[in-house]
C-alpha cells in the first residue's frame, strides 16, 4: 500500500515531466487533492493540455513506458471522453494514476475540481447534471429489465439491473440534496433517513423471492424520490410501478 508521501512525489514527479515537455501546453491537479476530501485511499488525477492535437497518440506512447519505467506501472487502460483520453495506470504499490491529455485549445476545467499549475488553459462550458425527469426515466427503465430478468429465471441478470435501479433511485435523492450524482460520489453524504431504507432493496441470497423483496422496495424508492421532485409525473407512473414489483 502506498502512503501519502510516495503519492505526492509521484504527483510532482509527473508534473514536472509535463513541465519538461515542449508538446505540454499545460498541467493541472484534478479530483479529491483540489477539493479538500483527500485521504489515505485518494490516487493521483493530473491533467494535462497538448499543444498540438494531431501529437496526442505520440504523447501518450511516451509518456507510457516512463509510467513503467519510472513509477512501477502493471498495467493501464484507457477512457475517452470527447477529446479527452484518460489513461489510467495501476502502479505496484497500488496506487491508481489518471493521466488526461486533451487539445490545448480544449483544456480547461470540466469540473470545479481543477487547478492549473503551469502552463495556460481555456475557460470549458461545465456539463450539465442529469434532470430529475432524465434519471427517474432510467429508474423505470431498469425496473422492466428487473422484472423481465426475474419471470425469465436470469437471476445474475435481475441482480445486475437491481442494482442500476437503487443507483437511480439514490441519484434522485442527491439530485434532492444538491450532491454529486455521478459514480456514488454524493450517496454516503445523504442523511441516514434516505439511505437506511433502502438497505432492504439489497439482496442478500440469489432467489427469486429475495430479488422480488428487494425489487419491491427499490421501486418503493423509485416512487417516494419521484413524488418529491416531481408530483404529477410520479402520480402518472406510480400505477404501473408497484404492478411491475407486485404483479
Amino acid at each position: 500500500m502506498f502512503t501519502s508521501a510516495q503519492r505526492e512525489s509521484t504527483r510532482d514527479r509527473i508534473l514536472d515531466h509535463g513541465r519538461a515537455d515542449r508538446r505540454i501546453s499545460g498541467g493541472a491537479v484534478t479530483g479529491s487533492a483540489t477539493g479538500g476530501v483527500q485521504d489515505a485511499w485518494s490516487d493521483v488525477d493530473l491533467a494535462f493540455g497538448v499543444r498540438d492535437r494531431a501529437a496526442i497518440p505520440d504523447v501518450l506512447a511516451d509518456w507510457t513506458p516512463m509510467m513503467y519505467r519510472e513509477h512501477g506501472a502493471l498495467h493501464h487502460v484507457d477512457v475517452v471522453v470527447g477529446a479527452w483520453t484518460y489513461r489510467v495506470f495501476l502502479l505496484a504499490n497500488q496506487l491508481q494514476v489518471d493521466l488526461a491529455f486533451a487539445p490545448a485549445e480544449e483544456f480547461g476545467a470540466r469540473a470545479p475540481t481543477f487547478r492549473l499549475m503551469f502552463g495556460s488553459s481555456v475557460e470549458l462550458q461545465r456539463p450539465r447534471r442529469p434532470s430529475p425527469e432524465e434519471i427517474f426515466g432510467m429508474g423505470w427503465l431498469y425496473a422492466l429489465h428487473v422484472r423481465s430478468s426475474i419471470e425469465r429465471g436470469r437471476l445474475w441478470q435481475a441482480e445486475y439491473f437491481l442494482g442500476c435501479l437503487r443507483g437511480e433511485v439514490l441519484k434522485l435523492a442527491c439530485v434532492r440534496y444538491g450532491l454529486p450524482t455521478s459514480e456514488g460520489r454524493g450517496v454516503d453524504r445523504l442523511p441516514p433517513e434516505v439511505t437506511q431504507p433502502m438497505e432492504k432493496a439489497l439482496v442478500g441470497l440469489l432467489e427469486p423471492s429475495q430479488l422480488r423483496r428487494a425489487f419491491a422496495v427499490a421501486i418503493e424508492g423509485l416512487v417516494a424520490e419521484a413524488g418529491l421532485l416531481d408530483r404529477a409525473l410520479s402520480d402518472r407512473l406510480e400505477p404501473l410501478l408497484r404492478q411491475l414489483a407486485h404483479g
